[in-house]
């Protein structure tokens, strides 16, 4: 029996359709990592599993019993809690300082080890053009576009794919308020992941 299973949810906001007929499964014990681009639908998922808001179709079930949270403290008498983690990319830093931040690469001897700053711009140029992005490393983020911070926020979600792929035993991504793919791990790769974040897969 799965611990927690999300049922056909789906969760409107007005016209906003944030959610659809998303489905999925985790058992005892099981690391599941929900991923997607800003916009995908990970946070509205959370708050309706954390007892945020009910869903507007669909179910979640804990232990098999099917729930119907309405706040929070409804939610934590069945076990689940959630943290919070911001995420957002900082306006004063540029693209590569972005896409490194608190992961800054360094280079000489320790203890007089410094900042590897061509190393960073040179590997943030290169998940740029993977992305098929205009962003330039160099650029500060409040100069940008919002089609260029996405890029940003995106290329440093892929140099933390590998803390995902060190914990998780699967991988779901959502885009665009649907579910494209539930992955086990050892099954799957950080660029397809990445592909699958930014549209350049449609599903797997």
């Amino acid at each position: 029996m799965a611990l927690l299973e999300v049922r056909n949810v789906s969760k409107n906001f007005g016209a906003i359709r944030a959610l659809m007929d998303v489905s999925f499964a985790i058992g005892p014990g099981e690391v599941v990592g929900l991923m997607g681009d800003n916009g995908a639908g990970k946070s509205t998922m959370v708050k309706l599993i954390a007892g945020n808001f009910p869903p507007s179709d669909g179910e979640v079930l804990v232990n098999g019993e099917v729930c119907h949270f309405h706040k929070p403290i409804e939610a934590r008498a069945k076990g689940i809690e959630v943290v919070y983690q911001d995420l957002a990319i900082a306006d004063n830093l540029t693209a590569a300082q972005n896409v490194f931040l608190g992961r800054e690469i360094t280079k000489g001897v320790w203890p007089f080890r410094v900042l590897d700053k061509q190393a960073m711009i040179d590997r943030s140029a290169e998940l740029f053009a993977e992305l098929k992005s205009e962003t330039r490393p160099r650029d500060l983020v409040r100069k940008m576009s919002g089609g260029q911070r996405q890029a940003v926020a995106i290329a440093l979600i892929s140099h933390r794919m590998p803390d995902v792929f060190a914990v998780c035993d699967r991988i779901i991504v959502l885009r665009r308020g649907t579910k494209v793919a539930d992955k086990v791990t050892a099954m799957t790769s950080p660029e397809e992941i990445t592909g699958l974040i930014t549209g350049a897969i449609l599903a797997a």
